[in-house]
């Protein structure tokens, strides 16, 4: 199955639920599972430091630093395995990337808050492409402030799905993975960048 295009306004929002075959997304998950130097930042929200409910590491092109939540992230060289990622989803999708943000979802207490990719290395009009790997979780959608009128998308994204998010979706929408009491496995999201710079 190729990209199809989703319906939602003021934005270019690309999806292909089986980007991956389930063998090799499966596969893909428990290698960089144990592979990857998997870290938990704290930020500061309110006044105090807390921990990131998630698990991150970045990779990328040398220079390809990237800072967000006041957190800077010097790349790791590429792994073979995410740098085959990285071209197959370019191929897919017509877009060049040079970096990609891992995070690792445990369980259902883990999570990702309301957000927009819109730090400055990423350009005025970032394209995101996020590929899915592991247990099956709800990712939501909603207009910013001053946004377009529209209501809150819900996307269950399963392993081996792959989200193309191009402008200007980051300029009209936020997007978080909220937390959930079902039992849930681990889920592993790669989200492929430019950074400029890199």
């Amino acid at each position: 199955m190729a990209l199809h295009a989703l319906p939602l306004p003021a934005a270019d929002l690309w999806l292909d639920p089986h980007f991956l075959s389930p063998t090799l997304a499966a596969a893909l998950c428990d290698d960089l599972r144990a592979a990857v130097p998997w870290e938990q930042r704290s930020i500061r929200l309110f006044g105090r430091e807390v921990a990131q409910p998630r698990l991150t590491a970045w990779y990328g092109d040398p220079g390809a630093a990237y800072t967000y939540s006041g957190l800077r992230w010097e790349p790791r060289p590429w792994r073979q395995q995410l740098d085959t990622l990285r071209r197959r989803v370019e191929a897919a999708t017509g877009h060049r990337f040079n970096s990609v943000l891992l995070n690792l979802y445990r369980d259902g207490h883990d999570s990702m808050g309301w957000h927009a990719d819109d730090e400055p290395e990423l350009g005025p009009a970032p394209t995101i492409a996020s590929l899915s790997l592991g247990a099956t979780r709800r990712f939501r959608l909603r207009p910013r402030p001053g946004g377009p009128a529209a209501e809150p998308l819900g996307l269950d994204l399963g392993s081996g799905s792959l989200l193309l998010m191009r402008p200007p979706t980051q300029a009209h929408w936020q997007h978080a993975l909220p937390k959930t009491s079902r039992a849930v496995g681990p889920r592993l999201n790669l989200t492929f960048r430019w950074v400029a710079g890199g």
